[in-house]
């Protein structure tokens, strides 16, 4: 595992650093490169583990043959359980493990070099302000998010939003806040829009909502996307009648 080189951050800042690069790197095996990944867990192989680099780059592998081994290892045989399963099971358990396989790293960094008590908890506060692997991949928190906002989007425009669904369903989140906030609604309403945002995360990398980036939403799991995420523009999302996300569009492909 090339990727694996030895890499040893030793402050609460690196350690978290560390965590985000891994995390992003599973979140991308198990939403955009979920095509790739499912056929890399071939149950006829052996254990295969999924690990995930601070790079943000993933790879199923053998797990590291030394024992101990230097870090942590990621939930062995995984793909044992790949077509005993519905995949958006699968890929949900498989999320969860990897959390857990994330907390143990960064705790076992942690350890290793000594974080008293304040650094261990605020490690634990940066790591816990992020949305679970598991919440990006089954989307848990960002359909709370979109349901709010979807209220808050078309009560004073309602006639509008019919006449322009297909279309305006494609623009981003800080688009449609904006407008409405200009013609419609003051400065308090605009403020709990943002709160609302707030709860929403993007379904490929999983940052939080930011109104300065353009936002797209899949029309069959309804999850959110950063348009640079899955290299959507607004420009193209006008012509889109229907968005399918590449998890979305990967599975079709596969049924």
């Amino acid at each position: 595992m090339d990727a694996a080189a030895p890499y040893n951050p030793r402050t609460v800042e690196e350690v978290f650093r560390d965590f985000k690069g891994r995390r992003a790197a599973l979140i991308k095996a198990l939403t955009n490169d979920v095509e790739e990944f499912y056929q890399q867990c071939d149950p006829d192989k052996e254990n295969l583990c999924l690990y995930g680099f601070p790079s943000e780059q993933w790879e199923v592998n053998l797990p590291a043959e030394e024992v101990p081994p230097e870090l942590p290892e990621p939930a062995l045989g995984i793909n044992f359980a790949r077509d005993g399963m519905q995949e958006k099971d699968w890929l949900s358990l498989v999320a969860v493990h990897s959390d857990a396989w994330l907390i143990a790293v960064a705790f076992y960094f942690g350890a290793r070099f000594g974080f008293d008590k304040a650094d261990r908890k605020r490690l634990f506060n940066m790591i816990n302000d992020l949305p679970t692997i598991f919440e990006v991949v089954t989307g848990t928190t960002k359909k709370q998010g979109k349901e709010k906002s979807s209220v808050s989007n078309n009560s004073s425009t309602k006639s509008k939003s019919n006449s322009k669904r297909g279309s305006e369903s494609k623009l981003s989140k800080a688009m449609q806040a904006k407008e409405e906030d200009e013609e419609e609604v003051g400065l308090g309403m605009e403020e709990e829009d943002e709160e609302e945002h707030g709860e929403t995360f993007c379904g490929a990398c999983g940052e939080l909502y930011a109104p300065d980036e353009f936002w797209i939403c899949c029309d069959i799991c309804e999850k959110w996307f950063h348009g640079k995420c899955v290299k959507i523009t607004p420009a193209r999302a006008e012509h889109i009648k229907q968005y399918k996300c590449p998890s979305c569009s990967n599975k079709r492909a596969r049924s």
